[in-house]
């Protein structure tokens, strides 16, 4: 591809990959004795391999801690103690029609605090940090798992999931992993059903459902005081002044000297973001920026991290995270023998999960939703057509397909959703952008969940036609709409920057050129000239700091 061919336009930070890497190189020769010894002075306790480790727990028990008060229900709802103190939940030929919504609606209220956590950590987790930001939420989160354990009525425990979402809601966009982590720890929930059992004789006791809600409290305490062992996001850290102490934890992450080259770049791409977010001002702060199109396609790329937030959640995956137990009971399975299959379909889940660690990056994004998304179309079919058909033999097959379904959605989409939003889009909007896809998967979380009751109550076996509709249309969109992310840079100008400009300037469609091997690389001459830093003559050009039209 000739250098040529490249129409310059405007850049995202003004900042060309040859002054990108003169500076690094600069900062490796040059540093002040001062700034040397404070960077020295800053070194976290724990580096490379060990730090990495160490992030990795503390986020896996923030996202299993998110897991588990979602799966804990599932067996619950079925559990004598709990309908002794919750009769609304009680769904049966002797109780109003109304209980199947009310039992939705005690389940699902959970994901609307997610929803508030998420949208008040757009300026939350801002002031405070990632650090302090898990604290608070860890916190709350305990106040309301020691609510839920204690509640004695049904609003109190309605009231009592909303805190302990909205704790939740505050963490989990702070505890985001590397991809191979979120596929191997977001499933990690589901053995909440093994407590569950456990706890299942008890059925003398209120312990029977108290107990499993209150372990919710040892791993939020794990996650809090895990999170005193850890720095504070390098990002969080340059943006408000502490330069030092961002450079000596992008040192420890890479397990490098701060002097090395690619500890520099990472420490000079991550700060050229931040002067340009300065340079822009209030009139144009990333929140506005998800707004505008132009070369950056900011307003696209937001949207499809909100798309794929919500196409996790109409797979109908939650079908089975929620109501597992009574999925199994439906078919006909005794109440013990539901709540071992229930439990052992969790632990399958985890299992299979573990094969999109091998996958994610090798294989890529696209072919594991689209792979997960046929899959998913036909198990919806055949468990429509199966329960459609009143015999053990069909039962115990629509048993089986509830296993295989967990097994398609835990390869193509369990922890894809949660990587994409943050790779499709450009580091300025990063914030922003996430915060909506995230309230996205608790909006779409919550609609499903909380419809699920009432439509197996009134349609049965019709809830799978639905379902496998909606996996059917997601094969299509993810096909025509969603460019390649696997193994792009987050940090600084990513290579996904470069080729939405590219695209934009030649015409054709991001997906396109996202599959294209001749995008050159972020940073270099080449792609300086498609997001407009250079002119063809390689000068930086005066308007760089501008992003777009308004979407």
């Amino acid at each position: 591809m000739s250098r040529s061919s490249f129409s310059p336009h405007v850049s995202d930070d003004g900042v060309s990959g040859a002054s990108r890497r003169s500076k690094a190189e600069a900062s490796v020769n040059v540093v002040t004795p001062d700034f040397d010894a404070e960077v020295t002075a800053s070194v976290p306790f724990l580096r490379g391999k060990a730090l990495t480790a160490a992030i990795a727990f503390v986020a896996g028990t923030g996202f299993t801690l998110f897991g588990y008060d979602q799966g804990v229900m599932s067996a619950l709802l079925t559990a004598k103690q709990f309908e002794d103190v919750f009769p609304q939940v009680v769904v049966d030929a002797n109780n109003p029609g109304n209980h199947a919504t009310l039992q939705s609606f005690v389940v699902a209220i959970y994901e609307i605090g997610c929803l508030i956590g998420a949208l008040s950590n757009l300026w939350v987790g801002d002031w405070l940090g990632r650090r302090k930001t898990i604290v608070l939420g860890g916190i709350i989160m305990i106040i309301g798992a020691i609510l839920q354990t204690a509640s004695f009525s049904y609003a109190q425990l309605v009231v009592a999931r909303i805190i302990t979402g909205l704790g939740n809601g505050l963490n989990i966009r702070s505890c985001f992993l590397p991809s191979a982590y979120h596929v191997l720890v977001d499933p990690l929930f589901n053995h909440s059903q093994w407590i569950d059992f456990a706890f299942f004789w008890l059925s003398g006791s209120s312990a029977q459902w108290r107990v499993p809600i209150s372990l919710q409290i040892i791993l939020a305490l794990i996650m809090i005081v895990g999170i005193f062992w850890l720095p504070e996001s390098p990002r969080w850290l340059a943006k408000h002044g502490r330069d030092a102490e961002a450079l000596a934890v992008i040192s420890a992450l890479d397990g490098k000297p701060h002097t090395d080259a690619t500890v520099q770049q990472t420490y000079h791409g991550i700060r050229e973001a931040i002067a340009a977010e300065s340079h822009l001002g209030n009139d144009s702060s990333p929140l506005r920026e998800v707004f505008t199109n132009g070369r950056s396609q900011n307003f696209r790329r937001a949207f499809l991290g909100v798309v794929v937030q919500c196409f996790q959640q109409i797979t109908g995956i939650n079908l089975i995270t929620y109501y597992a137990t009574l999925l199994f009971e439906r078919l006909g399975i005794d109440d013990v023998k539901s709540r071992i299959i229930a439990a052992a379909n969790g632990t399958e889940y985890f299992l299979a999960s573990l094969i999109a660690i091998f996958l994610i990056d090798r294989v890529g994004r696209r072919p594991l939703m689209l792979f997960g998304a046929v899959g998913q179309t036909i198990t919806m079919v055949l468990l429509a057509v199966l329960g459609s058909i009143d015999s053990s033999g069909t039962q115990v097959a629509s048993a089986v397909l509830l296993f295989v379904f967990n097994s398609f959605f835990a390869v193509g989409w369990l922890g894809m959703t949660w990587l994409y939003p943050a790779e499709i889009v450009g580091l300025r909007i990063r914030a922003p952008a996430n915060a909506f896809s995230t309230a996205s998967n608790w909006t779409f979380n919550f609609m499903v969940v909380m419809v699920t009751g009432p439509s197996f109550n009134n349609i049965g076996w019709g809830t799978y036609i639905v379902f496998a509709a909606l996996n059917a249309f997601i094969i299509p969109i993810v096909y025509f709409f969603f460019p390649e992310t696997a193994g792009r840079s987050l940090e600084g100008k990513s290579h996904m920057d470069v080729v939405f400009a590219l695209a934009y300037n030649e015409g054709v469609s991001p997906v396109k050129v996202s599959l294209r091997k001749d995008v050159p690389p972020a940073g270099s001459p080449e792609a300086d000239e498609i997001l407009g830093i250079t002119g063809h003559d390689g000068s930086v050009r005066e308007d760089a700091f501008r992003t777009g039209e308004k979407a």
